[in-house]
């Protein structure tokens, strides 16, 4: 079993930065590739980002592209989520999750954290 606990969230203005961190307890975190995911009120949850196990590979959403950047630390089991530039369009629940590989399903989540961006 993995226990994910993402922090850093919070309310900013438009044009802003936040850095999400991703701190994973339980199995080898270097075992896992690693997502973050994003749900708007009243929308579904989307991926925004994914990195695989080493940190040689990433993968962004067109909506974030040049904007975000994922990296993890497997020294640490914590991975991160800088945002720079937040449009209000960011504001969401985010969540990070682990899995066996890049694309598929994820095994292991995280409760989120909040995003609010102000206009």
């Amino acid at each position: 079993q993995v226990e994910l606990v993402e922090s850093g969230g919070g309310l900013v203005q438009a044009g802003g930065s936040l850095r999400l961190s991703c701190a994973a307890s339980g199995r080898t975190f270097s075992n896992y590739e690693l997502g973050w995911f994003r749900q708007a009120p009243g929308k579904e949850r989307e991926s925004v980002a994914r990195i695989n196990w080493s940190g040689s590979i990433t993968y962004y959403a067109d909506s974030v592209k040049g904007r975000f950047t994922i990296s993890r630390d497997n020294a640490k089991s914590t991975a991160y989520l800088q945002m720079n530039s937040l449009k209000p369009e960011d504001t969401g629940v985010y969540y990070c999750a682990l899995g066996r590989t890049m694309f598929g399903s994820m095994d292991y989540w995280g409760k989120g954290t909040l995003v609010t961006v102000s206009s």
